[in-house]
C-alpha cells in the first residue's frame, strides 16, 4: 500500500509520507514541476522531520482529524518517547471569500517524554532536479525557484535546520512554508488560529454533505479527497495530483495524470450532485464550457484532456534524469493522450450539462448559448457513430470502433430527446430520434452470444461497459447479460474466490496484458448490479473492494489483490468518485432506517 497522506487546499497539494515526510509537492500550480519529489526519485527533492532512533526502533502511523484534510502522523519510539506531526494547507472563509494560499503549515509536538526529531527541507528547482539554495533570514529561510521565492519560517533554532542537527522537543516546534507573500504575523499565532479554522471549515463541509446510508465514511474520506482535486482558480478537475506512479513497478504504464480529462466530467459532477454540493458543480461545468464555446468557434474535434488553464498539456516529456517510483521508469509530464481521438468524450460532456435542464437550482445557466454549444455537442456525437478512435483506454496504437464509444453516443443522443421534450432545445434541427436508432445499432453490430463485446472486430470482453444499465440503456437483459459476464470474463480471483476487483480488460494492449485490477472497474460492477435490482451482490463487491484502500482510506487507479500492491497514480479522483456513486446506488434510502 502506498504509505502516504493527501494533504492541500484546492490551491496546492502534498503527499506526506507515514514517516513524516513531504515526498511529492508541485508549485505554483499542480501541475507545475515539483519542489518536493522525493516519491519519484531519492535525490528529487523532500521535506522530512524524523527521529535519530534506529528505523527498527521506530513506530508509525498516520490518521485525519475526523472530517478534515488535515494530516498526522504519530511516531513512538522504543523507549517510550513519542511525537506528532499535524500537517494542513489552510482553507477557510475570510473577508467573504475563500482564503487559500500556496502554503503548508507543520506543527510538531511531544505527547510522550522528550524525543529529538531530525528537520530536512532540501526543495529543488524542477524537473531538471537541481538542488534549491538557501538563503538564511532573520527567522526563516528563502529558497529562489523558477524567479519565485519558497519560504520557510520557523520558531527553531535555523542553526539546527541548516544543520540538520538532532533538536529535543522540549517545546513545539512550528513550520509555515509558502510560495510567494511570506509569513507577516507570530507563526505560533497563525499556525493555531489557520488549525482552528481550517478544521472548523472542513468539518461545516462534510455537514453539508448528502451521504448514502451504508458506507458512511468511506463516502466521506472519497468527497474529501475528490474535493482536494478540485483546481478552484479556473474549475478544473484533475484525474490525480501525481505523475509516473507506475500501473506496474517496474514497467512503462507511467503517466502524467495532474490535468482535466473532459470523460472524467460526467462521472465527476454526477458524485458532487450526489454529495448535494453544487460550487464545484458550477465552477467546473464553467471550466467545461470555456474549453467546449472555444472550439465551438473553429467547428474543431474537442480534445479528451486539457491542463488546468485549459492549454493542451503537450509535448508528453521523458524525464531521464529522474530514476522513478521504485526504479519504474520513464518519469513523465504532459501527456500525449492529449493528440488522441476519443469520440465518447461528446457524449459524456452532454451528459454532464444535463442536469442543468432536470434540475432546478441550475436555471440561470440554461441559456442560448449553452443550447448552441449542446448543438454542437450533438453534430460531433452524430459524426463519431461507428468511427474508430483511442477509446476510454487511451490505446496509443491499432485503433478501432469501440463499443464504449457507440454507448456514449447513444447515451448524449438520448438526453437530449429528453432535454427537447422537457421543452428546450426548441432551435434544434438535427433528427436526434434517428441519430440514437443509429448509435443503438452500432452498439449492436459488437452483440455476440447475448453479450456486447469490445467492439464489432474485437470479441473481448471490457469492463467499462458494464455502465450499461448506468446509463439507462433500455434493453435490460441484454444490460444484465454483459454485466455478468464481465463479472465472469474479467474478475481477479485468488484461490478461485472473486477478490471484488476487476480487469479493465485482458487483451493485449501497447505495453502487454493488465495484471492489475483497475479500481474503478470494481465500483462500475457494484453500481450496474444495484441498478439491475441485484443489491446484496452489489454490496459485496463494494465491501471486497474496500480492501484496496491503504491505512488513511485512499485509493489508487490499480489494485493487484494477490500482493496487496496499490499502483498507478495516487490518490486517484476516478476511483474515489467510483465509490461515491456506487455507494449511493447500492444504499438503501434513509427512509427504510429512519
Amino acid at each position: 500500500m502506498y504509505p502516504y497522506g493527501l494533504i492541500g487546499n484546492c490551491q496546492m497539494s502534498a503527499l506526506v509520507s507515514d514517516r513524516g515526510s513531504i515526498e511529492w509537492m508541485c508549485l505554483p500550480r499542480p501541475d507545475s514541476p515539483p519542489v518536493f519529489g522525493r516519491l519519484l526519485d531519492p535525490e528529487g527533492g523532500h521535506f522530512s522531520i524524523t527521529s535519530p532512533t534506529p528505523s527498527d526502533q521506530v513506530r508509525t502511523s498516520q490518521r485525519y482529524l475526523p472530517n478534515t484534510n488535515i494530516l498526522v502522523t504519530t511516531v513512538a519510539l522504543g523507549n517510550g518517547d513519542a511525537y506528532e506531526i499535524t500537517d494542513f494547507c489552510p482553507r477557510f472563509e475570510q473577508y467573504g471569500r475563500m482564503y487559500r494560499p500556496s502554503a503548508l503549515f507543520r506543527v510538531v509536538e511531544a505527547i510522550s517524554g522528550t524525543p529529538s526529531v531530525v528537520v530536512s527541507c532540501r526543495p529543488v528547482t524542477g524537473w531538471d532536479k537541481t538542488p534549491a539554495q538557501p538563503v538564511r533570514g532573520s527567522s526563516h529561510i528563502r529558497y529562489e525557484i523558477r524567479g519565485e521565492p519558497l519560504r520557510l519560517l520557523t520558531n527553531m533554532p535555523l542553526t539546527y535546520l541548516s544543520e540538520e542537527t538532532p533538536v529535543a522537543l522540549t517545546r513545539t516546534l512550528y513550520f509555515g512554508l509558502t510560495w510567494g507573500l511570506g509569513i507577516e504575523d507570530d507563526l505560533v499565532k497563525v499556525s493555531h488560529e489557520f488549525l482552528e479554522q481550517t478544521t472548523r471549515y472542513w468539518r461545516t463541509w462534510v455537514k453539508n454533505c448528502s451521504v448514502p446510508l451504508l458506507f458512511q465514511q468511506e463516502v466521506i474520506r472519497s468527497a474529501l479527497i475528490l474535493k482536494l482535486h478540485c483546481y478552484e482558480d479556473t474549475g478544473a478537475i484533475l484525474a490525480a495530483l501525481t505523475t509516473s506512479l507506475p500501473e506496474q513497478v517496474g514497467g512503462a504504464r507511467n503517466w502524467d495524470y495532474r490535468f482535466c480529462w473532459l470523460r472524467d466530467a460526467y462521472y465527476s459532477l454526477t458524485a458532487f450532485h450526489n454529495l448535494g454540493h453544487f460550487e464545484e458543480m458550477e465552477a467546473f461545468l464553467q471550466f467545461l464550457l470555456n474549453i467546449a464555446h472555444a472550439h465551438e468557434e473553429s467547428r474543431d474535434r474537442l480534445r479528451p484532456v486539457y491542463s488546468l488553464g485549459q492549454s493542451l498539456p503537450l509535448p508528453e516529456t521523458e524525464h531521464t534524469n529522474w530514476k522513478g517510483y521504485q526504479g519504474s521508469t520513464p518519469v513523465r509530464s504532459c501527456n500525449q493522450a492529449a493528440e488522441q481521438v476519443q469520440n465518447d468524450a461528446y457524449g459524456e460532456m452532454i451528459l454532464t450539462f444535463a442536469p442543468i435542464f432536470f434540475d432546478e437550482r441550475f436555471i440561470d445557466l440554461r441559456t442560448k448559448n449553452l443550447e448552441a454549444l449542446l448543438a454542437h455537442l450533438a453534430q460531433l456525437c452524430i459524426r463519431s457513430i461507428g468511427q474508430p478512435d483511442a477509446g476510454l483506454w487511451e490505446i496509443r496504437g491499432g485503433w478501432q470502433e469501440h463499443s464504449f464509444t457507440n454507448l456514449m453516443c447513444w447515451a448524449g443522443l438520448e438526453r437530449l430527446e429528453r432535454i427537447k421534450r422537457a421543452g428546450y432545445l426548441g432551435s434544434f434541427a438535427l433528427d436526434l430520434a434517428a441519430s440514437r436508432v443509429r448509435a443503438a445499432e452500432a452498439l449492436l453490430r459488437a452483440v455476440k452470444e447475448g453479450v456486447v463485446r469490445n467492439g464489432p472486430a474485437d470479441d473481448s470482453f471490457d469492463a467499462a461497459l458494464a455502465q450499461l444499465p448506468i446509463f439507462g440503456y433500455p434493453n435490460v437483459p441484454l444490460c444484465e447479460a454483459t454485466t455478468l459476464q464481465i463479472v465472469r470474463e474479467l474478475s481477479l480471483r485468488l484461490e478461485g474466490k472473486d477478490t471484488g476487483f476487476f480487469y479493465r480488460y485482458v487483451r493485449e494492449d501497447d505495453f502487454g496484458t493488465p495484471d492489475g485490477g483497475f479500481v474503478i472497474c470494481s465500483f462500475w460492477v457494484a453500481h450496474a448490479l444495484a441498478r439491475l435490482g441485484r443489491i446484496a451482490q452489489a454490496r459485496q463487491v463494494l465491501s471486497d473492494v474496500m480492501a484496496g484502500s491503504n491505512r488513511l482510506g485512499l485509493f489508487s487507479e490499480h489494485f493487484i489483490p494477490s500482493t496487496q500492491t496499490q499502483c498507478g497514480n495516487f490518490p486517484q479522483a476516478y476511483s474515489h468518485v467510483g465509490l461515491i456513486n456506487a455507494a449511493f446506488a447500492a444504499s438503501p434510502s434513509w427512509n427504510e432506517v429512519l
